[in-house]
């Protein structure tokens, strides 16, 4: 999810979001100067990003599926990675690489004298290993791997994938998450489990100094990097949990912090007039839905969450909460991803209409929901208040709960689905630049709930996108096809609330140079392209 661009402060407004989570850990914090970090630390090489919540929940790079997103991509390397401005892709782990005419066998040549943070030079075995270990975690987003029928290491230099159907292997091995490349053998010494006792074993420009639960994740350079390091480069990188917002504002006008992930409208506005803050704004394609708990009454019911859908106050969403740097979602696929259908149905607010839907759904006046959203959201509370204002006029009661990702979420995989939550809100993007990452993730049926928290099943629609996602590499344009066909069964099936495709609007520190925001890596900084000014 990324692509970049920068626009004039008189343009500023909106917000960024960060999917919520939180999890556990132990380690050391980085304290005292190294945790003040930013442009206060006056000739320091310390980078800080103030993120809204716990920037670690999965430690391993074969499960990981959320927020440590940033952290992994600057640990962690993959073969290529994507850019959406010019939809190409960068040389990262592979210098080069071509594919069959018929899409099923994919060779990658490697870069020569990369270095993992272990010491150990790495090679195609290693690779193969990662990507292998990878499929048979079956976790996180090893869904997008499935592509892979065996994998060739010719020479150290050379890897060669053959696929069981065409697939686009240059997105996938781009992908923000499943498709790094790290060290196995410090496994074959320490168990599978090394990674989830806090550690890393990547090629990245940083390496894991420290880390605290609800506390600053500290990296540092690792000096043997591959890209080499100049002298106004980071040596340390600071990711701090900050839930208050007006906290992060103060420390990026103290200079405490360097970027910040999601700011209020007000508080940017704020900015605007701050000669030592830049507004960097960029198309995302990160979108919040709302999702309905199908299997508990009376939202089993289809016209009950039509009806819901036709209660949401969109417009005002945009104007009031987003202040127009957001549009309104036409289905889960966000717009500017391939996939996206402009011809899909919309629900608009209509609450004549959403109280036939519910007068035929025998619901009468006095029904009460309750909906779930993260702590520190800001935007998320506002626009379940201006839902809970609309739903009230329609004599239901929305009781609206914060709660830190990982217990929310936890709460939503709870095994009797009456215990769970009336309504999720939450925010997804891709795992890789392609929209069976919204579909399949989200929707597609489970037997284990993961992420689809509203627990849709419809086989026909599942039918859809698994074929579509066969032949995405061979034919885009019937992929497509089979791609709207799906999504039009999943509007008129209103399992969640497709409420906006948002904008990123993020303050920086105008002496945080080399930012550029990608949308294909939500939310990650990719540190080694940043410098102080």
């Amino acid at each position: 999810m990324r692509r970049a661009w920068r626009i004039a402060a008189a343009l500023l407004a909106g917000a960024v979001l960060l999917a919520g989570c939180g999890s556990g850990g132990s380690g050391s914090a980085g304290g005292g100067s190294e945790a003040q970090g930013g442009q206060g630390a006056q000739g320091s090489n310390v980078a800080v990003y103030a993120v809204t919540t716990e920037p670690m929940i999965f430690w391993d790079p074969s499960d990981g599926f959320s927020n440590e997103i940033i952290a992994m991509n600057n640990m962690y390397e993959t073969l290529l990675r994507y850019d959406p401005s010019t939809n190409s892709f960068i040389k990262v782990l592979a210098t080069d690489y071509k594919s069959s005419p018929d899409a099923l066998t994919w060779t990658f040549t490697l870069r020569k004298g990369v270095k993992f943070h272990t010491g150990k030079t790495m090679t195609s075995a290693d690779v193969k290993a990662s990507f292998e270990r990878t499929i048979q975690h079956g976790k996180g987003a090893a869904y997008i791997l499935d592509p892979i029928q065996s994998i060739d290491t010719p020479d150290d230099s050379t890897v060669v994938f053959h696929l069981k159907y065409p697939a686009p292997m240059d997105l996938i091995v781009s992908s923000p998450y499943a498709a790094y490349v790290f060290d196995t053998d410090v496994l074959k010494k320490n168990g599978d489990d090394w990674f989830n006792q806090h550690h890393e074993a990547g090629t990245g420009p940083y390496m894991l100094k420290s880390w605290k639960e609800n506390d600053a994740l500290v990296l540092e350079k690792f000096p043997d990097y591959w890209g080499g390091w100049k002298t106004n480069q980071f040596d340390t990188v600071i990711i701090k949990p900050v839930e208050e917002t007006s906290t992060k504002m103060q420390m990026l006008q103290a200079g405490q912090a360097d970027v910040v992930d999601q700011l209020p409208y007000e508080q940017l506005q704020a900015l605007q007039n701050d000669p030592n803050v830049e507004i960097v704004k960029t198309n995302s394609w990160q979108n919040l839905l709302a999702f309905f708990n199908t299997k508990k009454k009376p939202l089993d019911d289809v016209r009950v969450r039509q009806a819901l859908s036709y209660a949401f106050p969109y417009q005002s969403v945009i104007d009031d909460v987003m202040h127009g740097m957001a549009t309104q979602a036409r289905g889960p696929v966000p717009a500017g991803l391939w996939g996206h259908d402009d011809n899909l149905f919309q629900y608009q607010e209509d609450l004549e209409k959403a109280k036939q839907l519910l007068d035929q759904a025998g619901v009468k006046p006095g029904l009460k929901l309750t909906l779930t959203y993260t702590s520190g959201d800001e935007n998320e509370r506002r626009v379940a208040e201006l839902w809970k204002a609309e739903l009230a006029k329609l004599g239901i009661t929305l009781d609206i709960q914060a709660m830190p990702w990982d217990p929310q979420w936890q709460l939503a995989k709870a095994t009797d689905p009456q215990k769970r939550q009336d309504i999720l809100m939450m925010y997804w993007w891709p795992d890789y630049a392609n929209p069976y990452s919204f579909l399949f993730n989200m929707f597609h049926s489970e037997q284990t709930v993961n992420f689809n928290l509203a627990y849709y099943s419809n086989p026909d629609f599942d039918k859809l996108i698994d074929d579509a996602n066969r032949i995405s590499a061979t034919d885009r344009s019937q992929a497509e096809a089979k791609y709207a066909q799906a999504q039009e069964i999943l509007v008129r099936d209103a399992p969640a609330v497709f409420i906006y495709d948002q904008s990123y609007v993020r303050p920086i520190r105008k002496s945080f140079g080399g930012y550029v925001d990608n949308p294909a890596y939500p939310n990650v900084v990719f540190f080694y392209n940043t410098y102080r000014k």
